[in-house]
């Protein structure tokens, strides 16, 4: 004891951290203000005490405390820097870092310090700086466009989930490799200005459509935003590149022209009701005074009913022809069940496709869906797909019908396992005139026409196929409210 004056002891009480002084039987020796007034403990309930007496026992046990005393003790060398956290009672928890250091004197360790500093705030702090480190990774990972970071020499620092979604590359296939390298060779000229332009602070961003190529070899339109980022120097130190996959904004472009030309063919359907008209009408005079012919009156007026039926029946498609001219949402609708009209529908194509060797697999089951719909048109766009999907199985094959319903809509799934079609044709099918049929007088008009029908029930047709593979075509219907199914259509893509 006559080694430590009160001097020493004097210093302990001014240091910013938890000081107890302990010897070799860990008797407190002395314990300074700062670890008496966090720990809520009086001098004299404290000093000449034993360390278990004071300290809780578990976490001298759970740290090993008193054997990284009596080391200290036996070696003389302080120890590592530790973390801890400890509640005195009636105390906030405190997170402390500690180190327990040998007081020396002639070369004999006669006493060790415990140092505890209280690192709760900066814990506090580490831990919210690491939660909104975290959200900001989130959002930037979870973001729907491609967020990524270059360093100066355009070589990638960060690669969120969407850039591996689009582009096909993982986060480890991608760090560190050269931007330019994942563009097209007529981008990276115009990219490699932009870029030079950001790092030499010439603009605070800049905007490009810029060729992907993907890990399938896909080549993708997308738009990119680039920004510098820049050091607490104000320095650039490297670029944010946000870029926007624009295949779902092409299709819309295609489904505008595509709407662009339907309204070219309303004209020319206008033009053509016309012309029919005038011949339709002597064919009815003709049925007429042919009721009043010298032939038997049985037989005169069963040929007669005949023809005039047949003549009425092509009046009424002459008339939808026009409406497909002038598309109106006040159309007269009638509910009908999708199954059973599939099934007659069928019923008409059942002998061609016996004739051509081809299958029919309908698994139309549910009875239960309706929707609302003029029965003629809806018919006819199904028989047109039948027709084009026995037309594209020469050889003969397996034609499949399938149905899925959801809460607002009913697809028909059309299969066959014909010669397929061709990628760059897929997005021309659907124009009018455009066919790709060889066996028989195709005028180009039956997937025209049944797209506007189709439209026209506020619903759409989809296709997908691929060069000897066979096609499925989807016909999408509402079996709601049309208008705002197809508005929800719209504001997805």
């Amino acid at each position: 004891m006559d080694t430590y004056n009160e001097l020493d002891f004097m210093l302990l009480d001014v240091i910013p951290s938890s000081v107890l002084f302990l010897d070799k039987n860990l008797r407190i020796l002395s314990a300074n203000r700062n670890y008496l007034k966090k720990n809520r403990l009086k001098r004299s309930d404290t000093v000449g005490r034993s360390l278990p007496d004071v300290f809780p026992q578990i976490i001298l046990e759970h740290l090993d405390i008193i054997e990284q005393i009596r080391q200290v003790f036996r070696s003389n060398q302080p120890t590592k820097g530790h973390s801890m956290t400890y509640r005195a009672p009636g105390v906030p928890l405190t997170n402390y870092y500690y180190r327990i250091s040998p007081y020396s004197y002639n070369g004999i360790v006669d006493g060790v310090i415990f140092l505890m500093d209280d690192i709760t705030e900066q814990v506090r702090l580490n831990e919210e700086f690491n939660r909104v480190e975290r959200h900001l990774a989130s959002v930037v990972n979870y973001a729907s466009d491609m967020v990524l970071s270059l360093d100066t020499q355009s070589h990638i620092l960060t690669w969120n989930r969407s850039a591996t979604q689009i582009i096909g590359y993982s986060y480890s296939e991608a760090i560190n490799k050269n931007f330019l390298d994942f563009f097209s060779q007529e981008s990276v000229l115009d990219i490699q200005k932009v870029l030079a332009d950001q790092l030499a602070g010439r603009s605070s961003h800049r905007i490009g459509e810029w060729d992907i190529i993907t890990k399938q070899g896909i080549t993708i339109r997308a738009s990119w935003v680039c920004s510098p980022m820049f050091n607490n120097q104000k320095n650039v130190i490297g670029i944010v590149a946000i870029g926007r996959d624009l295949s779902e904004y092409q299709k819309l472009q295609l489904d505008l022209v595509r709407s662009q030309k339907f309204a070219a063919l309303g004209v020319m359907a206008g033009g053509i009701a016309h012309e029919i008209r005038n011949p339709l009408a002597i064919s009815s005079s003709s049925a007429q005074f042919l009721m009043e012919s010298d032939l038997t009156d049985e037989f005169r007026k069963e040929c007669a009913e005949k023809i005039y039926s047949g003549i009425q029946r092509a009046s009424g498609i002459i008339e939808n022809l026009l409406k497909y001219a002038r598309p109106s949402i006040n159309v007269d609708m009638e509910p009908m069940v999708l199954s059973i009209l599939l099934q007659d529908t069928l019923l008409l194509i059942r002998n061609q496709a016996k004739i051509q060797k081809i299958n029919i697999i309908s698994e139309i089951k549910d009875s239960s869906i309706r929707f609302k719909g003029i029965r003629n048109l809806i018919q006819q766009v199904f028989m047109n797909l039948f027709l084009n999907a026995i037309e594209a199985m020469p050889k003969g094959g397996t034609l499949t019908i399938s149905m899925k319903k959801t809460p607002t809509t009913v697809s028909v799934y059309i299969t066959d396992t014909g010669v397929g079609i061709a990628e760059d044709e897929i997005g021309k099918i659907f124009d009018p005139f455009y066919t790709t049929m060889s066996t028989r007088m195709s005028t180009g008009l039956g997937l025209a026409l049944s797209y506007s029908i189709v439209k026209q029930h506020f619903g759409v047709i989809e296709v997908r196929s691929e060069k000897g593979s066979g096609s499925t075509f989807i016909v999408r219907l509402p079996t709601k409210d049309g208008r705002s199914y197809t508005r929800r259509i719209h504001e997805r893509r």
